[in-house]
């Protein structure tokens, strides 16, 4: 295991979004948790943030000073960059009030992509499901990256604690948003599938209202 590059650098960062419109997004079907992120770096006020952009090329908000520094760092050290959504909320202060959350970042040796994005990708899955693996790793657990197939921490990152004016939005897949996902990946079966979860819900309005007298 000596030939491994052990730079990797897994951490959990906020993000904002620049406005309310941009930050409504978050919460429609083409910001999904689990989801990737490109990293895009911009010069503003004489310093570098980076930005995050969507798997559909929407700019959906900016990162805080600390992360912004560490992934241009990671960025000027030739290092892949990962971004995944871990989840969206909303806080009425600063007055009129800001849509943010976080993202699971990870930047490591492209060499190595096989392993450490196959543990990416599960990292993903779980996120998907509403847990938050921890992802800021030792050397030992890196070495586990590549020696288990499989291989997740059993160690959990806790959600911030709320606070007054504060809600979490979104931090799990819906069934219906999973559904989406998979007809976008061309999944024939899911598709239909979804497509009759649909159709059901619609029946069930419609049972309803007439049930009532109202159809």
């Amino acid at each position: 295991m000596s030939g491994i590059d052990y730079s990797y650098q897994g951490f959990y960062a906020r993000f904002e979004s620049p406005d309310k419109p941009t930050g409504s997004l978050l919460m429609g079907p083409d910001n999904l948790v689990g989801d990737d992120y490109e990293v895009v770096f911009k010069n503003e006020d004489d310093r570098i943030v980076a930005w995050l952009k969507n798997k559909f090329g929407a700019e959906i908000g900016f990162l805080d000073v600390d992360a912004s520094r560490s992934l241009q760092l990671a960025n000027g050290r030739g290092q892949k960059i990962r971004a995944l959504l871990s989840f969206v909320a909303y806080s009425d202060s600063p007055d009129p009030g800001l849509y943010w959350g976080e993202v699971a970042l990870f930047c490591y040796n492209e060499t190595y992509d096989a392993e450490i994005g196959a543990f990416i990708n599960r990292c993903s899955s779980r996120l998907a499901d509403g847990k938050r693996p921890e992802i800021d790793l030792g050397r030992s657990s890196i070495e586990k990256i590549f020696s288990e197939e499989d291989w997740m921490p059993t160690q959990t990152v806790p959600y911030p604690k709320k606070e007054t004016g504060m809600a979490i939005l979104k931090q799990s897949r819906s069934l219906s948003e999973k559904m989406i996902e998979q007809g976008r990946a061309r999944n024939k079966g899911c598709y239909v599938v979804s497509w009759l979860f649909i159709i059901i819900v619609i029946a069930a309005v419609l049972f309803g209202l007439h049930s009532a007298g109202l159809f």
